[in-house]
Order: structure tokens, then C-alpha cells, then sequence
């Protein structure tokens, strides 16, 4: 079943690209089991909680918000991992890591359209993702290449407008494939 979004504004950047916030949900500061949610678009497959931001919404808050509507949970907002770019979709999104402290038994997109969430392994999540979601799983490889040394291959670029980090494909081609 298909998400109904009455009302939604989408929101823009300078570039055209549309603004979206998401989060990494973690069942502990261990950061060793990641919380995923069935697409509304594709119900068998499994995406990282996000959505896009509403006009004057901070990406901290939007992501927060999302995660709460589509994964049922609350908890404590972390670090800024990066902005991750998706060239196809036209796409910016903000990603957080988030220690999750509350789960919901219904919640918004359970009870609305059927959503299902289930706890991975960070390594399960990255190979349930790299099929149809490989921007999605380039968010759990940052957050394993911030834990390990990168071989002096920057993956992460300054975008000089704000400070903000942005990873695209470019940076990450010359990584191996197992990084990537």
C-alpha cells in the first residue's frame, strides 16, 4: 500500500535537490544493531527510516520526526553522520545516528499502511540495503569507515555553502568494493 501524503511541501535546496532527513536507529550507544523499516512503496524490502523536511524544519527534527512516524520510536538524537547525495533522485539527505530509548507498539505507518520493522546487525543491514537501496546502505559504511582508518581515501568533502559534509559516488569509487 502506498503512503498517502496530504498537504506535504516539499522543500528545495539552492540546487534543486530535495531536502530529506533520516536516522540511523540504534538499539545501544554500542551502535551494533541497526533498526530498519519495510518500504511503504515495496512492503518485502527494507529501507533506513527518512523522509523529506517540512518548510522552516531543522534536519535534526525532521529526522527525529520521521523516525518516530515510520519506525515508532524515540530516542536520543547523536551525531550529524553526513549529507548523503542521491544524483538519480535529486536528493539531499541529512543523516543522524539515534540511540533508540522508546519503541511504540502501534505507531503511525503500523497501524496506516502495514509498516514492519526489524533489528539487523550493522553487516546484515548493509547486505539487505546494497540491493535496492545502496545509498542507504553508503550511510552504514560512513558510520563504520568514521571506526576504522580509510587507507587515506577522503570519502567525505566540505560543501563550502555551510559547512556540511556531503559524500557522492565520486568520493567513494576509489575505496574497494567492500567499502564502497
Amino acid at each position: 500500500m502506498m503512503k498517502f501524503k496530504p498537504n506535504q511541501t516539499r522543500t528545495y535546496d539552492r540546487e534543486g535537490f530535495k531536502k530529506r532527513a533520516a536516522c540511523l536507529c540504534f538499539r545501544s550507544e554500542r551502535e551494533d544493531e541497526v533498526l530498519l523499516v519495510s518500504s511503504s512503496r515495496y512492503p518485502d524490502q527494507w529501507i533506513v527510516p527518512g523522509g523529506g523536511m517540512e518548510p522552516e524544519e531543522e534536519p535534526g527534527g525532521a529526522a527525529v520526526r520521521e523516525v518516530y512516524e515510520e519506525a515508532g520510536v524515540k530516542g536520543k538524537l547523536g551525531r550529524l553522520l553526513g549529507i548523503f547525495e542521491n544524483q538519480d533522485r535529486k536528493h539531499r539527505t541529512y543523516v543522524y545516528v539515534l540511540t533508540v530509548t522508546e519503541i511504540l507498539e502501534d505507531w503511525e505507518d503500523s497501524v496506516n499502511i502495514g509498516r514492519k520493522r526489524e533489528w539487523f546487525k550493522v553487516e546484515d543491514a548493509i547486505k539487505v540495503l546494497q540491493c535496492h537501496k545502496p545509498v542507504h546502505a553508503e550511510y552504514l559504511e560512513k558510520l563504520k569507515l568514521g571506526c576504522s582508518p580509510t587507507n587515506g581515501n577522503s570519502v567525505v568533502s566540505s560543501h563550502p555553502d555551510n559547512n556540511s559534509l556531503y559524500v557522492t559516488p565520486a568520493q567513494t569509487s576509489g575505496l574497494p568494493s567492500t567499502v564502497r
